[in-house]
């Protein structure tokens, strides 16, 4: 039996309430008899609220009571909202909510963290000596007592991510029929077999005080959609797909979904994929490879972000996520040439739209931009403040202040504060080159747009990288599509390949989010910025030879 659009989107809501869509925990801060607490109530929290201030300041005070030198407490409430569909079907809608609160305590030099869900007053006072008291049952671990490098204090902070639609407004039979009308435009390309589609969304309110007298207030948006189109030969013999590559992840609202036209783009994606079916398999080889900034973005993340870390430099993270070739710092900082001298990467928390935009990072620092590598040499490392005192020797001989770069983070009130990505980007250059220029001047090459698979290994030294689209160069003009294309890095030595660079006008973001990190693990989502590059006589690989 055949039903109406109307009615399937009637329906699709229906089911999306049965499964939690429309639960909601509860959000409105009051004064009860027993002091401030979070009783029910809809619609988002502010998080500069008086009563979050009253809370904290019980926190605060409780810690040091108990005999913390150092305190702070986050009080944060994510909300995020998940839609799926399939072809001509919605396959899920996930609607999660949370809100509590977290505390650190710095005893005799050792971290103590406690967090709860249940926000009342004597609640906050009992978490905060819960923290003292595990700061003090963990100095039996302690292997040298935590310095904390300076932070101005900032009393009364406010920010906000620069959306201009809140997608918690949006109804949710409206985001499906966006993404049904996009899976339907792209079905109408002949070839195009199967689309998968999404969007997420989520809304972070945090508030953050500590011992030093900071108190801050942010709402933090970030947004993700797109498609994913599977063609299918005519013989069903081949298959291949495409990710919708121009949709990066944002730090965003609604507005960005509607700038993606989803329903416009759908046709092209389709087409791209279907003309990967009839692409010629790549030769071995070495290749000039000219890499779009929706490609070179992850082979970024991979390969400079992860190993400057600085805990993973120092060996903390082996047991999980690895360790770092770009160690240790007193052999490399200033020494080590990552790149050619017009390359430069910084650090950053604030360029507009990105996913690590924030006003002040988990310990309220406010972030600033730090050159990561400074004319192709390593420079810096991200740091908090506990990992800035590290390398207090490298700042006082560069002649800079000892401070955090602003890089500490929390997926939510449950879990502690560590040091995790910022936006890490390499800068363009000073001409204003585009990805068709460096085509145009390449002899013989790949060109490469979207990312792909990728393999690497712990130290971030040897990889791997696959991508989206590929197109065969020849006398600076494309020639064609070619697919089964990855190539193999050994890092240093493929950044000291670049010998051209993208100007202003080609720098875009790329975006992930679910950046996994630490143990229990946590999750981060992050921007990078880069404009193209022409990387000389790279090896390439054919995926699709069998041995």
């Amino acid at each position: 039996m055949s039903s109406s659009r109307r009615s399937f989107l009637k329906h699709s809501s229906r089911a999306a309430a049965a499964i939690g869509i429309a639960a909601h925990l509860p959000a409105r801060l009051v004064t009860t008899g027993n002091g401030a607490a979070i009783t029910g109530g809809p619609g988002p929290i502010d998080p500069g609220d008086p009563i979050l201030r009253e809370l904290a300041k019980v926190a605060l005070d409780e810690a040091r009571r108990a005999g913390a030198s150092y305190a702070d407490v986050r009080f944060s409430r994510n909300r995020s909202r998940n839609v799926f569909t399939r072809e001509r079907r919605v396959q899920g809608i996930s609607d999660n909510d949370t809100f509590g609160f977290g505390i650190r305590a710095l005893v005799e030099g050792t971290w103590g963290f406690a967090a709860s869900s249940n926000v009342t007053r004597d609640e906050v006072a009992r978490v905060a000596r819960q923290a003292v008291a595990q700061g003090k049952a963990n100095r039996v671990a302690q292997l040298r007592p935590v310095q904390l490098a300076p932070a101005d204090p900032t009393p009364n902070g406010e920010w906000k991510s620069p959306i201009q639609v809140d997608p918690f407004t949006v109804a949710v039979e409206d985001k499906i029929a966006l993404l049904l009308a996009a899976n339907e435009a792209a079905l109408k390309v002949r070839g195009a077999r199967f689309v998968n589609s999404s969007m997420f969304f989520l809304r972070e309110e945090k508030t953050f005080a500590n011992t030093d007298g900071t108190f801050t207030a942010q709402t933090i948006y970030r947004v993700s959609t797109g498609l994913n189109i599977t063609a299918v030969s005519a013989d069903n013999s081949d298959f291949q797909s495409l990710q919708s590559y121009e949709t990066q992840p944002m730090g965003l609202g609604y507005e960005y979904v509607t700038n993606a036209k989803l329903v416009e783009n759908a046709p092209r994606w389709a087409d791209l994929a279907v003309q990967k079916l009839s692409a010629k398999p790549v030769d071995v080889g070495r290749y000039d490879l000219v890499l779009h900034p929706s490609h070179l973005g992850l082979t970024l993340h991979e390969a400079i972000a992860h190993p400057t870390e600085l805990d993973r430099a120092y060996g903390f993270e082996a047991n999980y996520a690895g360790t770092s070739f770009v160690a240790p710092p007193e052999k490399v900082l200033g020494k080590f040439r990552y790149g050619p001298e017009f390359m430069n990467i910084v650090g950053d928390r604030h360029q507009v739209g990105s996913l690590s935009a924030v006003g002040w990072d988990d310990e309220g620092v406010k972030p600033e931009e730090f050159h990561i590598i400074k004319a192709g040499l390593v420079n810096d490392y991200q740091t908090t403040r506990e990992q800035a005192m590290w390398l207090d020797w490298w700042y006082k001989q560069q002649g800079r202040p000892t401070r955090s770069h602003g890089c500490s983070y929390a997926q939510s009130w449950a879990d502690v504060q560590f040091q995790r990505m910022p936006n890490v980007s390499l800068l363009p250059g000073e001409k204003d080159l585009s990805f068709e220029d460096l085509i145009a001047a390449t002899d013989r090459g790949i060109a490469i747009v979207g990312d792909g698979s990728f393999s690497i290994d712990q130290q971030r030294y040897n990889a791997q990288f696959g991508g989206q689209l590929f197109y065969e160069i020849r006398g600076g003009k494309v020639v064609g599509m070619l697919k089964d294309v990855a190539y193999q890095i050994q890092t240093p030595v493929f950044w000291n390949a670049i010998d051209m660079i993208g100007g202003k006008s080609s720098y875009m973001l790329w975006g992930a989010f679910g950046d996994g990190k630490g143990q229990p693990a946590q999750s981060n989502a992050i921007s990078h910025g880069c404009p193209p590059t022409r990387h000389r006589q790279i090896n390439v690989i054919n995926t699709g030879r069998q041995a």
